[in-house]
């Protein structure tokens, strides 16, 4: 994650001000310090499609091989387990912008080590109208504009819009998720010549069953993007039903 703050413009780095590390508490330079990057956050190897943990011999999931997921390629950087799945919170639902850069490092590096090709046009999911007026912020566009700017991609937060507010994904059984997203995602009609033959990488904070962002893909491919990836932030283990 280093080598991604020592690419900062110098008069962004001169501006930036010591802080603590939101997980050790060490002062430094970054909210996440590159020990507990290193001893918390470790690259694992996951599966090609759904981005859940395997052992290192396997590369796609057996799942995946049995029922392929509508996104062809998944990428995710840390566990939904302690001590991330706190710090993801405290960043999705308690107004914790200062850990969005960090976060976004951890993506960043997750790719560089996963060596996949570039994302492409960037894209959030989105939130609903209403959840959005809550929460002050989509947490995913937070990540998103963040991940634009380093490595100088293409992002949007109108392409693709929520038509449907729907219950919170982690509040149901796994069983209802997919029902719970579907239909609830389009594209915007002025947009729709923008996704034709295009390589688009949808960026969301959490996945889980990844109802929601196979849902996001199978709307892309449907409007003519050409390839769909997912960037997660965090990942949970393998749901068990």
């Amino acid at each position: 994650m280093s080598k991604y703050i020592e690419a900062m413009p110098l008069a962004f780095r001169l501006l930036r001000l010591p802080s603590h590390c939101a997980l050790c508490h060490d002062w430094g330079w970054s909210r996440l310090c590159a020990a507990c990057v290193a001893s918390q956050g470790p690259p694992r190897h996951r599966c090609a499609r759904c981005a859940v943990a395997l052992p290192s011999s396997i590369p796609v999931c057996g799942a995946c091989v049995v029922n392929p997921p509508p996104q062809d390629a998944t990428l995710a950087a840390l566990d939904y387990a302690a001590p991330w799945d706190s710090l993801v919170a405290r960043y999705k639902f308690h107004d914790a912008l200062d850990l969005g850069d960090a976060l976004a490092a951890c993506l960043l590096s997750a790719h560089a080590e996963a060596g996949r090709p570039e994302p492409g046009l960037l894209l959030p999911v989105p939130l609903s109208a209403e959840r959005l007026q809550q929460r002050g912020y989509n947490q995913a566009w937070e990540l998103t504009r963040r991940l634009a700017t380093r490595l100088r991609a293409p992002a949007t937060a109108s392409l693709l819009i929520r038509v449907r507010h729907t219950d919170q994904q982690m509040a149901l059984p796994l069983s209802e998720r997919v029902a719970n997203v579907h239909n609830a995602f389009a594209i915007e009609p002025r947009h729709r010549a923008e996704l034709q033959g295009r390589c688009v990488t949808v960026v969301d904070d959490v996945m889980t069953t990844g109802a929601t962002v196979g849902e996001v893909a199978r709307v892309l491919k449907a409007a003519g993007a050409a390839r769909v990836q997912v960037w997660a932030l965090s990942r949970t283990p393998a749901p068990k039903d």
